[in-house]
């Protein structure tokens, strides 16, 4: 089993920041790689990046691409999500999911967290 802790999220004005912390305890390789999905209201989940430990790559949405950045800390078994020049299409419930084979599809992440809201006034 795969344990995922959320938290980072809240309110913040167009052109700010957030950084969301997603802490991970459990099987290692069930956790290979982890990533960020987004869910806006009446729109389905939406994948935001990913980083693979094993290999330390990383993808991105395009819409995030230059704005946000995924980085883990293997010390703290701890991913991370900075989030700069936020804008109100951002606005969301992120998400963290943990699988060991993940992509860019929902269903391929096995374990997810409880999320946290990020909400980005105009």
């Amino acid at each position: 089993q795969v344990q995922l802790v959320e938290s980072g999220g809240g309110l913040v004005q167009a052109g700010g920041s957030l950084r969301l912390s997603c802490a991970a305890s459990g099987r290692i390789f069930s956790r290979n790689t982890m990533a960020w999905f987004r869910q806006a209201p009446g729109k389905e989940r939406e994948f935001v990046a990913r980083i693979t430990w094993s290999a330390g790559t990383t993808y991105y949405t395009n819409s995030v691409k230059g704005r946000f950045t995924i980085s883990g800390d293997n010390a703290k078994n701890t991913v991370y999500l900075q989030m700069n020049s936020l804008k109100p299409e951002d606005t969301a419930v992120y998400y963290c999911a943990a699988g060991a084979f993940g992509s860019g599809v929902p269903g391929s992440y096995n374990y997810w967290g409880q999320g946290t809201q990020v909400t980005v006034s105009s």
